[in-house]
């Protein structure tokens, strides 16, 4: 029997709630694939992992079953990888915004990394071509991006981009 479109749905359970994630536009996997590429090259460390889009992360494993799939994660504890599913701390979480789903990134997920404590978190907007960075423990830091700003993970800076490179291939 052939499979359906709603086979290939995939959900997210958030305080025991499901939702639906959209089928993201074109635009949603260059920036998220620029994002794990760039990421993947600057990693010297090859026990961590980048997962796109096809991971869960079970933020509280021993009190719930809940789990969101965040479009870029970077897994640095193997021990907690099981099938499909990561219920460790993930030091990077991104996001790239969806009109169906920004204001659940931008709310509901942003505290629920921050609870998980997920040390750096980013929302990246395909649309505005633009990024919050937000860090667990906050430091003073530039929040004026331009395209040429280098930005660097905190946990990880070597690896380093440049906001424009974020974007590369969004507008042909």
């Amino acid at each position: 029997m052939p499979l359906l479109k709603e086979d290939y749905r995939k959900q997210e359970k958030i305080d025991g709630i499901f939702y639906d994630m959209s089928t993201p536009h074109y635009q949603h996997g260059i920036v998220s694939g620029n994002i794990c590429c760039l990421i993947k090259a600057g990693l010297k460390n090859t026990s961590f992992l980048t997962f796109m889009r096809n991971l869960e992360f079970w933020y509280h494993p021993k009190e719930n079953d809940d789990y969101v799939i965040p479009d870029v994660m970077l897994v640095c504890d193997r021990k907690h990888l099981k099938g499909g599913s990561y219920s460790g701390v993930p030091r990077l979480i991104v996001e790239t915004l969806s009109p169906s789903t920004a204001f659940r990134d931008k709310t509901t997920k942003k505290d629920i990394y921050e609870k998980a404590g997920v040390e750096e978190y980013w929302i990246v907007s395909p649309k505005g071509e633009s990024v919050e960075i937000y860090y667990l423990q906050d430091d003073p830091e530039e929040n004026d991006y331009n395209a040429d700003t280098v930005i660097a993970l905190r946990s990880f800076p070597e690896i380093r981009m440049k906001l424009y490179e974020l974007f590369e291939g969004v507008n042909v």
